[in-house]
């Protein structure tokens, strides 16, 4: 298990200088993570054994068992006078027509959707990471340590005061690319739902409330849903010649042990996803507030550089695009709570005595 999932550990570690927030890494870093651990598990046959395992005595297995993956299996709906052995497999008669068969070709490609899904859940980071450029952790200069020479602490800080006060409201563009790459994760964890449910053959949108629904029913009246969608046991249709050159069908039961992860993995990935949807949701509100709220930038500079005066944060706000206080912002989640304080009453300080700030 370590060899197949070792790799992922190292995605775990986070960042020294934090250039995004909580919300931003439950997408690059929680769901990467999920959904590549999923892709590996969907492949890891020493956990499930063989992917497919098909029943049939003319046809040697391992020739069925190639067949059926590659061309798919199917499930007959029962009916009262055509009872099913196994949920989906009843004995085809006459009176199922073609349209009927519910045909199961998913199961060749989880492991590739899974992982293109993970790879866009980091586009937003990435698109990130190459826009920020590294701003931030030039910015902090290692001002996030409490212990810094006190000579090494004066000059950094007179840097960045200065730096604050010559790039004055040219910050907006580097904010503005932060606030769209939080919009493409809610554009994005929806359009993954939409997503599943188009691969699922729209069974998805509905599939978690309808196992919490199972779960609160009668045990003899329940209709498991997550059968329907990832069957254990499906039927394969052979064709071959027989002895007279006439085609013969031959039918087979094919039991598919894969679809016991997969069940499970897309149960967690239908309230994850309907989590993630929400809380970013709820993030997407929290910034258009902080964009139209002059007075909510205040409140939450202050809760950032809690031992400054509240008199230097509101003067610094009042000053300060949005961009501007969108960088301070991000400096107060690194710095030093006490290096950051001294650094907004110097910044204070030196805007008061600034003509620049008049």
């Amino acid at each position: 298990m370590f060899d197949v999932f070792g790799s992922v550990k190292g995605l775990i570690k986070l960042d020294k200088i934090c250039i995004d927030n909580n919300i931003f890494r439950l997408h690059y870093k929680a769901s990467f993570i999920i959904l590549v651990t999923a892709s590996l598990l969907v492949t890891s046959k020493q956990y499930i054994g063989d992917p497919i395992d098909c029943i049939v005595e003319e046809i040697p297995q391992g020739v069925m068992d190639t067949y059926c993956w590659i061309h798919s299996t199917f499930s007959v709906p029962a009916r009262e006078d055509n009872p099913e052995a196994h949920p989906g497999v009843a004995a085809p008669g006459a009176q199922h027509l073609q349209e009927e068969l519910r045909y199961h070709k998913y199961y060749q490609w989880v492991c590739f959707t899974l992982f293109f899904q993970a790879i866009l859940f980091y586009i937003p980071r990435y698109l990130w990471k190459v826009w920020e450029a590294g701003k931030l952790n030039m910015l902090v200069q290692g001002l996030n340590v409490p212990i810094v020479d006190a000579d090494t602490k004066d000059d950094r800080k007179k840097i960045l005061v200065n730096y604050f006060t010559d790039n004055r409201n040219n910050h907006d563009f580097y904010a503005f690319r932060f606030f769209f790459c939080e919009l493409l994760n809610f554009v994005n964890v929806v359009g993954q739902i939409y997503f599943t449910d188009f691969f699922l053959g729209g069974e998805f949108t509905t599939y978690g409330s309808d196992v919490i629904a199972m779960s609160e029913m009668e045990p003899d009246q329940r209709s498991d849903p997550m059968s329907k969608v990832f069957p254990k046991v499906t039927k394969c249709t052979f064709h071959k010649y027989g002895p007279s050159g006439t085609v013969q069908k031959i039918d087979g039961l094919c039991i598919l042990p894969l679809n016991i992860i997969n069940e499970k993995i897309y149960v967690f990935l239908w309230f994850w996803f309907v989590f993630l949807a929400i809380v970013t949701a709820i993030q997407v509100v929290y910034r258009l507030a902080v964009l139209l709220t002059p007075c909510m930038r205040e409140y939450l500079l202050r809760a950032r550089a809690r031992l400054a005066p509240m008199y230097q944060i509101q003067a610094i706000c009042r000053k300060f695009k949005i961009g501007d206080w969108f960088i301070l912002y991000q400096l107060g989640k690194n710095i030093d709570p006490m290096i950051f304080r001294e650094f907004i009453g110097e910044l204070h300080k030196k805007m008061e005595g600034s003509e620049a700030f008049m």
